[in-house]
């Protein structure tokens, strides 16, 4: 047999919005939008310079249903490079581009091969001896167990199995096309090419069964770095599987304790050094950084009184490490010391505005009026906003106004 190297992505997500951003700063949300793309024309440039055998998509090229022709017309025009340097495309339709969801076409090179979504089929590539046996979602949700109707293995070529798939299943995805380990291995393949889950998996090695990721992280759900695989074949067998990098932009978690620090001088140099580590591992990319803070200090009240302001200064302090560092969220978590002083307030001396906050907290009539405006205000919300805001959490949101209320009685003498 010769040997050949071929490229596994999977869920390309190509139209994926990023709602969330775009609430914060709308160019730095189109900037994320792009890096899908952006991401796709690397791998695709990547491929004609290491001049591998054939691309295998394993489902989700599109994020949905077109709003118009320009993410088709996108992805034609990435495949017919492929098709000029002679590259075949094989893929099969995921939950997200599945038959029923794709209302649009657009006319693809030959040289790209989908998968019928009524039955398993198998695709040739003569030279090579390999076959490709995959099968197509006709539906956005399959709870059928696809793999145990996958054609037998081909005798004597090399045969890779293309599927979009749960399999094990993760705590983030949809359990579609549920398949185990055991059901794949028994088809005989060499080398399974898995799509759906988003993370980077390989869950065996004899045979291959790989889950490559996403091609581009979407959300702070999906960290880190992102690409696809190059698998080396010799011998009729794999030798190498190695990922491919190709994101454009990452999500990040950051956490920091601001135990014990009593300025806001001190906490931002705190949140300097928890910043450095993750600027690096983003090696330059466009991050998303959701932030963290967390322990018991005298800043939780003044952090509170101007959230905005504070926001802005973890901002400048980010992009003071690289300009390219944007706070997705900053989620404060600290907490005020037990025996909290309200400073800076001489006619407050008799009253203590932290123990008459927390009864009215725990008052059944303010916190019946007040889960009644909340209703009302979440009805009133656009779609997008009500998504980044959570207005369920009574007590979560009461704790937040007590902070915001005291922080602004003492002052902001940090």
């Amino acid at each position: 047999m010769v040997a050949f190297t071929f490229i596994h992505a999977a869920d390309l997500h190509l139209g994926s919005p990023l709602a969330g951003l775009a609430l914060k700063d709308a160019e730095v949300a189109r900037a994320f939008a792009s890096a899908g793309r952006r991401a796709f024309e690397d791998l695709v440039s990547l491929a004609i310079e290491q001049r591998v055998a054939f691309l295998i998509v394993a489902g989700d090229v599109y994020d949905g249903d077109w709003a118009d022709n320009t993410i088709g017309l996108f992805f034609a025009r990435q495949v017919a490079r492929l098709d000029r340097a002679g590259i075949p495309v094989v893929l099969v339709r995921g939950n997200h581009d599945a038959e029923s969801v794709i209302t649009k076409s657009i006319t693809l090179p030959p040289s790209v091969r989908s998968y019928r979504a009524d039955r398993a089929e198998t695709h040739r590539l003569d030279h090579l001896r390999v076959a490709l046996h995959g099968r197509s979602f006709p539906n956005r949700a399959v709870e059928e167990n696809y793999a145990l109707t996958y054609p037998a293995a081909v005798p004597g070529w090399f045969n890779i199995g293309v599927l979009h798939t749960s399999c094990t299943g993760s705590a983030l995805h949809d359990a579609y096309a549920p398949c185990s380990v055991a059901d794949l291995a028994a088809r005989g393949y060499d080398y399974w090419a898995l799509g759906h889950i988003h993370e980077y998996g390989e869950l065996s090695r004899d045979p291959w069964i790989v889950f490559p990721g996403n091609l581009q992280g979407r959300s702070i759900r999906e960290c880190g770095p992102k690409g696809a695989v190059a698998v080396e074949v010799a011998d009729g067998r794999v030798r190498q599987v190695r990922r491919i990098i190709v994101d454009h932009a990452r999500f990040a978690l950051g956490e920091v304790d601001l135990g014990g620090l009593e300025s806001e001088a001190e906490a931002l140099s705190a949140i300097d050094a928890a910043l450095r580590p993750l600027a690096r591992d983003a090696g330059g990319k466009l991050l998303a950084l959701r932030l963290r803070l967390v322990g018991e200090t005298r800043l939780h009240d003044r952090i509170a009184a101007d959230r905005e302001a504070f926001r802005a200064e973890v901002q400048a302090a980010a992009q003071r490490i690289h300009e390219d560092i944007w706070l997705e969220r900053l989620v404060d978590a600290t907490r005020r010391p037990e025996r909290s002083e309200v400073r800076g307030a001489a006619d407050l001396t008799a009253i203590d505005p932290v123990r008459l906050l927390a009864q009215l907290d725990r008052d059944p009539d303010f916190r019946a009026r007040a889960k009644a405006a909340l209703a009302e205000i979440g009805g009133k919300m656009p779609g997008g906003v009500a998504a980044e805001t959570d207005l369920s959490d009574l007590d979560a949101l009461c704790a937040e106004a007590e902070a915001m209320i005291v922080g602004r009685l003492s002052g902001r003498d940090c």
